[in-house]
């Protein structure tokens, strides 16, 4: 049986005010290229389906459109929400769906669908688990101690009652402790949504949703996709891929990637504003691109952006290194003190107030007491 492994697709996201709807409607057309190519069984999509738990109208009509032409070539779907994703939206029309093979994970109560399926090695079972927080887990099942997405995860894996006999497929929306992040990402508190691979060990397949770089965590059958898409200049150099799935019989699992042509690569440019103006050198690169571009000049350039544009349509993100910069870089900017997590900055604060770093004792207390703050604010 062979799977097309998908996630994040994120659709609706904006990059640096940028709608990416159009290159998501051109990546969704070239992935439905592979699936006829490859002749897959079936489509995962693992969570972050939307960019936003309320998607635009346009974002609703470019998954409707991306699922009708599954449904037409007889393709079963399977997919969860992620974190981005309001799983009551997602789970909407769930029962009438299936009649037309999208199977859809509904809001977390405890249960999660599973779906079984047949080849010539014999059955396989898909068990669709949406994003989960400990107070989700918490609430179906109040008589267990659940204080952490380890906790919550393990529960949530206990209660489906895995046949480890059978093969067996999970699609999953966490953050596996030792998957490599990037900037597009949403980060949590102090890594408190860190979750242990072996958690999964009841499984064949693993396809986890939320890491926007492909990669295997523990075991090559533990694995996220990535995104179809880059989104954050962090990714400008990988190359976005989908993951191909094909399983023999029991424990036979094998795995591809087939690189993607995004319509907009993203690219990083360096150098002074007359070299990145040079006809010779903007004639080597594809100027319609997503572009960044580093100016190293020491004098700010009037109306830099603008003058940019005229030459680099697609102008994403415009910042100076020089003197002047770096010396401002030795306080930290705005931008680093967001990409660190609330327990980062109180260690921080606690460590200059104190001239002295926060024990581990403290450093749990506070750790503890962040999560259920951030966790009632849910």
């Amino acid at each position: 049986m062979k799977w097309m492994h998908l996630s994040d697709l994120h659709i609706g996201k904006r990059v640096h005010e940028f709608s990416m709807m159009e290159d998501q409607k051109d990546i969704l057309r070239k992935i439905l290229e592979v699936i006829g190519r490859e002749k897959v069984d079936g489509v995962i999509i693992a969570g972050d389906i939307y960019d936003k738990p309320v998607p635009s109208a346009e974002a609703v009509q470019v998954l409707d459109n991306f699922l009708t032409q599954l449904a037409r070539r007889h393709i079963p779907v399977f997919a969860v929400s992620g974190n981005h994703d309001s799983a009551e939206r997602v789970a909407f029309g769930a029962q009438f769906m299936s009649a037309g093979g999208v199977y859809l994970s509904p809001v977390y109560d405890g249960n999660v669908r599973k779906i079984c399926l047949s080849d010539a090695y014999g059955q396989v079972w898909v068990y669709l688990l949406p994003f989960v927080k400990p107070a989700t887990v918490r609430h179906a099942f109040e008589e267990e101690k659940i204080e952490s997405y380890q906790d919550a995860v393990e529960a949530a894996i206990r209660h489906m009652e895995v046949d480890t006999d059978q093969r067996n497929l999970l699609v999953a929306h966490q953050f596996v402790t030792g998957a490599s992040r990037c900037e597009s990402e949403e980060i949590s508190v102090g890594g408190l949504d860190n979750v242990d691979v072996s958690v999964f060990d009841a499984f064949d397949y693993v396809a986890l949703g939320h890491i926007h770089s492909p990669q295997y965590i523990g075991r090559e059958t533990v694995r996220y996709c990535g995104t179809p898409l880059k989104y954050s200049f962090s990714e400008a150099e990988q190359e976005k891929t989908v993951t191909i799935v094909e399983m023999g019989k029991k424990g036979e699992v094998s795995v591809k990637e087939i690189p993607l042509t995004p319509l907009h690569d993203m690219r990083k440019i360096r150098g002074t504003y007359e070299n990145v103006m040079a006809r010779s050198f903007y004639q080597e690169i594809n100027r319609e691109d997503y572009i960044q571009i580093t100016l190293t000049d020491e004098e700010d350039v009037l109306d830099a952006q603008q003058r940019l544009r005229s030459v680099y349509p697609n102008l994403m993100r415009l910042e100076y290194d020089n003197r002047r910069t770096r010396e401002q870089q030795r306080i930290d900017s705005a931008e680093a003190i967001e990409q660190k997590s609330e327990l980062e900055l109180f260690e921080e604060f606690y460590e200059l107030q104190n001239n002295q770093p926060m024990s581990d004792r403290q450093r749990q207390f506070s750790r503890d007491l962040i999560q259920k703050i951030l966790e009632k604010e849910d």
